[in-house]
């Protein structure tokens, strides 16, 4: 019963200062502290629209100030869609050798890990994801983090849907 608790404790100390800085600072210092916690240069939330995928919000590590938000795609064409088709965390590790994305024909996204971000119904709403324009050189290690979050940032988009 230890062991689980103390692993336990990490997480939950990270999802309460995720939390707080949410509340606190919103959304963009809670991307940034989520970004603290990876290798990837990007750290961003999506929303699924139809065949469409809308930044809804962006952080970039060598650009902290001015990124805020970035371009929608199409959703046929991101990794969001493996994410969905999937139902469960993404990570992507080196794009170029990675079978899953053979459809895709331009790749500038090169790593990446990302968690669905689901609505109170448990419907995909979207994604809360890591993501680099190079190979990431570690894996994520943080999904719990991130699925935690993911469910604390819908609730913080859509006030009125919290439970």
């Amino acid at each position: 019963m230890t062991t689980a608790s103390s692993s336990a404790s990490p997480v939950l100390s990270d999802i309460e200062q995720f939390s707080s800085l949410l509340e606190r600072h919103g959304v963009h210092t809670a991307l940034q502290y989520l970004n603290s916690r990876t290798s990837h240069r990007y750290t961003g939330i999506f929303r699924f629209d139809g065949d469409q995928l809308r930044n809804v919000a962006l952080y970039d590590r060598r650009d902290p100030v001015n990124v805020v938000h970035g371009p929608d795609a199409p959703l046929e064409a991101s990794y969001c869609i493996l994410l969905t088709r999937q139902q469960s965390p993404l990570e992507i590790t080196d794009a170029a050798t990675d079978p899953r994305l053979s459809h895709l024909i331009n790749k500038p996204v090169q790593s990446y890990c990302g968690v669905l971000i689901r609505d109170n119904e448990g419907r995909p709403f979207g994604s809360l994801c890591h993501f680099d324009t190079q190979r990431c050189q570690e894996r994520t290690t943080d999904l719990p983090l991130m699925e935690a979050a993911a469910d604390l940032l819908y609730n913080h988009l859509h006030p009125t849907d919290a439970k």
